[in-house]
């Protein structure tokens, strides 16, 4: 047997991070059994439509890494195949024409209300096909569902779940403007398309108890479903806005690398033993449905971080540079050639000390501006007049240098602490720091000091002592 899972995400937003969790784990399983991840979007629900949502999702896609087999698949274009298929189960008998006005299923439930009874359609039309349809009502077309006994779900996350038939209702699978539910629309095209293994998340265990009477009624194979516990936030409660970022695409812009969403997001529900750090290749042949955990995860920003550290330290610096440099362009800043070399001289440093690219890119972001450029409120307040007597200092000694190198002015900086501030390093660094980078901190600056070169150095020392 061929595995064949798939992704449907309904294009009615941009992609959240548990879709891209269970594309993710859809993924590692199609590819560790040599199989195929289809890809289908769930366009059923014109109203709440999307084509940008679709490209979100393709593009967030496309920026994890996670490919597909074959085309995309549109659920709305096969309209005409889940109609065939529901007049299919009325011939059959396995489905019947239901013909309740709006006013009519409302007094029902009120009824039903009233009665302390559930407020399931009454099936007054399961056993009663009419002679002459009443006039003027397009019918709707209701799955017949089993009456009694117990239904089983057979998860390969949660176990056997079970309830009782008179649970479910004889629910509608196709409209009266002849257009498909959500729960025939998805079985026809699990079926149609092969589908072998349902991986989605759990919310969707309810559905499946009605989608499985479908399966039966057509008599077709019902597919391994392995049901994926939520995403909690570090509160516990469900992740949303207010835990911060919730679409891939914020993650992207947040400057976490997509290996790296991979490797959290894989350990996000799933385990092997005590590893935290799984790349990819080993990710898919490792990945199985049993060590899927059955509880809710939750999400920890701090661990993601030390995730995305992890994989910036072992990435490539040209890689890195590009990626920062677009960094750039969003925030409108044109980084020249001189620029990108100076950025990639100090790469394996700055890339070491950051969490995230856009650490990285404030890190780095005083290598590739030119003068003029702004004052961090705490740097400038280090060019008070004794930084300023120190930093002059410091530029009335650079020509005198024998090289323009870290050493050199690693001890130039200390003999003049030495003679100037009592040996105190740091009251020399500081105010020099915030006269060449325009900032409180930075990566080593007399390394950086040594890649911007002394004719830049000098530019810009005198450029903040004549600002401030």
């Amino acid at each position: 047997m061929t595995v064949i899972t798939r992704f449907p995400p309904s294009p009615t937003g941009f992609m959240h991070i548990g879709t891209a969790r269970t594309g993710l784990f859809n993924w590692l399983y199609a590819r560790r059994h040599g199989g195929k991840m289809l890809f289908r979007i769930e366009d059923t629900d014109r109203s709440r439509h999307s084509e940008e949502a679709v490209q979100a999702i393709i593009n967030g896609l496309n920026w994890m890494g996670i490919d597909w087999d074959g085309d995309v698949v549109s659920q709305f274009a096969r309209s005409d195949r889940h109609a065939e298929v529901a007049h299919e189960l009325v011939k059959a008998g396995k489905a019947y024409y239901c013909y309740c006005t709006p006013e009519e299923l409302e007094q029902m439930r009120e009824d039903a209300k009233k009665e302390g009874r559930p407020t399931f359609y009454d099936r007054r039309w399961r056993d009663n096909p009419p002679s002459a349809p009443p006039e003027g009502v397009s019918p709707v077309v209701r799955i017949k569902a089993p009456m009694s006994g117990e239904r089983v779900v057979h998860d390969k996350v949660q176990g056997d779940v079970r309830v009782a038939a008179e649970q479910l209702d004889d629910f509608i699978i196709l409209r009266a403007d002849g257009t498909p539910t959500y729960m025939l629309a998805v079985v026809v095209d699990d079926h149609d398309m092969g589908v072998t293994h349902v991986i989605r998340g759990d919310d969707h265990l309810n559905n499946t108890f009605r989608q499985n009477v479908i399966y039966e009624a057509m008599g077709w194979d019902i597919p391994s479903y392995a049901h994926l516990p939520l995403i909690l936030g570090p509160d516990g409660a469900k992740l949303s806005k207010r835990h911060g970022a919730t679409s891939v695409e914020e993650y992207r812009d947040m400057g976490y690398l997509p290996e790296a969403m991979r490797n959290y997001l894989l350990r996000l529900g799933w385990s092997h033993g005590d590893d935290e750090i799984i790349e990819t290749e080993q990710a898919i042949k490792w990945f199985d449905l049993e060590h899927i955990n059955q509880g809710a995860a939750r999400f920890d920003f701090d661990k993601l971080n030390f995730v995305n550290a992890h994989y910036m330290k072992l990435a490539d610096n040209d890689r890195l540079a590009d990626l920062t440099i677009d960094i750039y362009k969003l925030r409108g800043i044109n980084v020249s050639e001189i620029g990108r070399a100076r950025l990639m001289a100090r790469m394996d440093e700055l890339k070491s000390r950051a969490k995230t690219l856009v650490q990285l890119a404030d890190d780095a972001e005083f290598l590739v501006r030119d003068i003029p450029y702004e004052f961090e409120e705490k740097a400038a307040a280090q060019l008070n007049e004794d930084g300023k007597f120190i930093v002059r200092v410091i530029h009335d000694n650079l020509t005198g240098l024998s090289a323009f190198t870290a050493d050199e002015l690693e001890s130039l900086c200390k003999s003049t602490a030495d003679y100037h501030r009592d040996g105190k390093l740091g009251k020399v660094m500081m105010p020099l720091r915030a006269a060449v980078t325009g900032k409180a901190s930075s990566p080593s600056l007399v390394h950086a000091m040594e890649v911007l070169g002394l004719e830049e150095v000098s530019k810009r020392i005198e450029y903040a002592l004549s600002k401030l």
